[in-house]
């Protein structure tokens, strides 16, 4: 497993000329617009509204909670060049975590505390954020960043208790539950990267990356979270008995699919990205939320539309001419902005 030294330098995106083409007439050299010039408001804006909903907006200290992961410096348990930060540093991840909330919905217990204690349609964005920037802290950040993380979180995972619909009891610290909300995400964003990601992971990195998502997990409270692909498939499998699409599983999905906090514009890129997450739903867990399991319009979906959607929003995060307004570093508005669309 590697990972485990600090990087030698910060991760800091390419950057680019920003110069027009040139074009030559009666000996005179005139500048004209390349698509990137023309382009660049609709980048720009599409980008800054991306940020403002995933890691918060101007009057948030969003930049300062960027900079304590990205820019500080220290030991680190991953590196650029590792399976896990390839995948959580992707836009895949958009797909990826709405798959990642469909899938967990269907644990009863889970689901409980999602919708007793999560505050997911009062407040989707802050959550998105919360989650986002735990994914970050851990994966991105220094040792000190990831382990101030998982304490925040375990802290809050006390309070999270109750019952649910069926007089069972739930807490959010129970290893098992853990185990299933852990197994979820990880198989989700597995599966959205291999099919949306900048380059798939060969079968030994898949197994890498389950590996090095066991490493926050454990230190969650997860017992014996899986180390391979055919661990993590084993994991979910053991899981089937307990699953039960309930009244709040459907209330959650078709809050998730069919009435979004979004609007405008954003609902159409929302409803792209919703379809990809359901195309990559497992057959049996389509079935069990009453969603359509359609294998033609499922492999047109995640090939074509889906991964337009997933291009369109890597093209926009990866402008190469975002201001740096800090000398000989990067603003952290300029580093791509560590939260995703995660659980």
């Amino acid at each position: 497993m590697t990972g485990l030294a600090a990087p030698e330098h910060t991760h800091t995106p390419p950057r680019g000329t920003g110069v027009g083409a040139l074009a030559h007439h009666g000996g005179v050299s005139i500048a004209l617009p390349t698509f990137d010039d023309v382009t660049r408001p609709v980048r720009t804006r599409l980008a800054d509204t991306l940020r403002d909903r995933v890691a918060g907006d101007e009057t948030t200290d969003r930049d300062a909670r960027a900079a304590a992961i990205w820019l500080a410096e220290g030991e680190r348990w991953f590196t650029p060049q590792d399976p896990i930060w390839r995948v959580h540093d992707d836009a895949a991840m958009f797909v990826g975590g709405l798959r990642a909330l469909l899938l967990q919905t269907l644990h009863p217990l889970a689901m409980a505390g999602v919708a007793g204690h999560s505050g997911y349609k009062s407040d989707p964005w802050g959550r998105l954020q919360r989650t986002g920037e735990y994914i970050a802290a851990t994966t991105f950040g220094t040792v000190e960043v990831a382990q101030d993380a998982i304490d925040r979180v375990r802290t809050i995972h006390q309070r999270v208790r109750g019952r649910a619909a069926d007089g069972r009891p739930y807490a959010a610290s129970d290893p098992h539950l853990l185990g299933w909300v852990h197994a979820a995400e990880v198989d989700s964003f597995l599966a959205s990267h291999q099919a949306h990601g900048r380059g798939p992971l060969t079968p030994g990195e898949a197994d890498q990356y389950v590996a090095q998502s066991a490493r926050s997990a454990t230190a969650l409270g997860v017992l014996d979270a899986p180390r391979s692909v055919a661990e993590l498939e084993g994991v979910l499998a053991e899981y089937r008995s307990e699953l039960v699409a309930s009244p709040q599983a459907h209330e959650t999905a078709r809050f998730l699919l069919l009435q979004p906090p979004v609007s405008g514009i954003s609902r159409l890129g929302y409803g792209v990205l919703a379809a990809g997450a359901l195309a990559l739903l497992p057959v049996w867990a389509k079935a069990m939320l009453r969603l359509p399991a359609l294998p033609v319009t499922d492999r047109l979906v995640t090939r074509h539309v889906a991964g337009l959607g997933v291009d369109t929003i890597r093209w926009a995060l990866t402008d190469p001419r975002r201001p740096h307004p800090q000398a000989g570093r990067p603003a952290p508005s300029a580093v791509p902005d560590p939260p995703r669309l995660v659980v």
